[in-house]
């Protein structure tokens, strides 16, 4: 399944789309329908080496503030005038395997680390859109169906161009995780040392990574379009004195086509 990071993605290609329609001069509306096909190269897991190619469709709906994605998350926004936001997402984590997975994370290498199971989470992201091009936003995601500790992140989003036919994102967002989520994925437990070549090892909570992304959409026409985007993660201490991990620094390309009814 292609990574959530494709919503930023497919909100700049709705953007465009809505300016397109805009110029155009049709009636603008609240309810929108995008269909199309990602794909996406990535580390097979967060700290991996090496790399692996996920593709599957892409789907969003849209009725007000209330909005679906393929992407497995259901939920509602709600914006002030002022431009402070509030998000509410039902959604789910797909978890790892330890092994070579074409659909989430996993790796060979990860071999007797036992899987991370998906689980139920739900998140809430308040933010504020400072200008049309500046916006700020601080999210948590809980996991509802399993232990996994809590995530969170700081972004911050600029959108340099915005018109009728391309927009362009640059976003960069602050991680940080319990001290549950952390040995979730990146802890060795002394069961899992002993079934691997992996040292044992505790993770601290807190601060562990940066994610920076840049991302183009184009618009061919008021209904098709296209998404690229380069993202760039980075691990800390707490994430990248791991024996899991390989290397600290990843790059995810994600591609898209989609269409916009």
């Amino acid at each position: 399944m292609i990574s959530r990071k494709l919503m930023l993605h497919i909100t700049c290609f709705t953007l465009s789309a809505t300016a397109w329609q805009a110029q155009a001069g049709d009636d603008a509306s609240a309810e929108t329908f995008t269909v199309g096909m990602g794909a996406q190269s990535a580390p097979r897991y967060s700290g991996s080496d090496q790399r692996h190619w996920l593709a599957g469709p892409v789907i969003q709906a849209r009725d007000n503030a209330f909005f679906f994605d393929s992407l497995k998350d259901v939920g509602y926004d709600l914006q002030a005038d002022n431009g402070l936001y509030l998000e509410h997402t039902l959604g789910f984590s797909l978890g790892r395997a330890d092994r070579n997975s074409t659909w989430r994370d996993g790796s060979n290498k990860l071999k007797g680390m036992g899987n991370i199971d998906a689980a139920v989470n739900t998140a809430i992201a308040v933010g504020w859109s400072a200008t049309p091009w500046l916006s700020f936003e601080g999210k948590a995601t809980l996991p509802l169906s399993d232990g996994q500790g809590v995530h969170y992140q700081t972004s911050v989003t600029l959108l340099p161009v915005q018109n009728n036919a391309d927009t362009v994102a640059l976003q960069s967002a602050t991680l940080f995780g319990d001290r549950r989520y952390m040995n979730t994925f990146y802890g060795v437990s002394q069961k899992q040392s002993e079934r691997t070549d992996f040292a044992p090892y505790q993770a601290a909570g807190g601060f562990y990574g940066v994610d920076s992304s840049l991302t183009w959409s184009h618009q061919f026409t008021p209904h098709w379009g296209s998404v690229v985007s380069v993202d760039y993660a980075w691990l800390s201490d707490h994430a990248g004195k791991s024996p899991i991990v390989d290397q600290r620094g990843g790059t995810t390309l994600n591609l898209g086509v989609l269409y916009t009814f």
